[in-house]
Parts: structure tokens; sequence; C-alpha cells
């Protein structure tokens, strides 16, 4: 995968995890009725910059897991 490819594809993964983790986190811990869409939004701000960081750290080390699990060489 070329780099362009993978940090477009990153930026729309992590956005779409970011958006749909924040909202489910918010509403576990406080409730359907007590999650504003402000609150969802907000925790969506600060989790994206985050999953987008830590996707490009640990993405290397989960395909080398997968390898290892799989019993395959990393090529």
């Amino acid at each position: 995968m070329d780099f362009k490819t993978r940090i477009v594809t990153q930026i729309i993964m992590t956005c779409m995890m970011a958006l749909t983790m924040s909202g489910i986190m918010a509403t576990v811990i406080l409730g359907v009725g007590n999650v504003s869409l402000s609150m969802w939004l907000n925790q969506f701000i600060i989790a994206w910059p985050i999953a987008f960081v830590m996707t490009n750290i640990l993405f290397p080390i989960a395909m080398m897991l997968c390898g290892l699990v799989l019993g395959r060489n990393r090529n």
C-alpha cells in the first residue's frame, strides 16, 4: 500500500471508529437519554487525533502479530 493511500485510509477509518466509539462509550456511561450531540462531538474531537496517532504506531505491530498467528512471514 503506498503512503498516500495508507494515510487517507487511516484518516477515514479512525474518523469512523472515533465517532462510533465515542458515541457508544458516552451512551454506556451516561445512558441513552443523557448523551447530548455536543458532548458526543467533544469526545470525538479528542478521540480522533489519538486514534490516528495510535494506528500509525500500532499498525506495524499488529501486522507482525498477525503474521505470527497465521504462521506467515512478514513481507
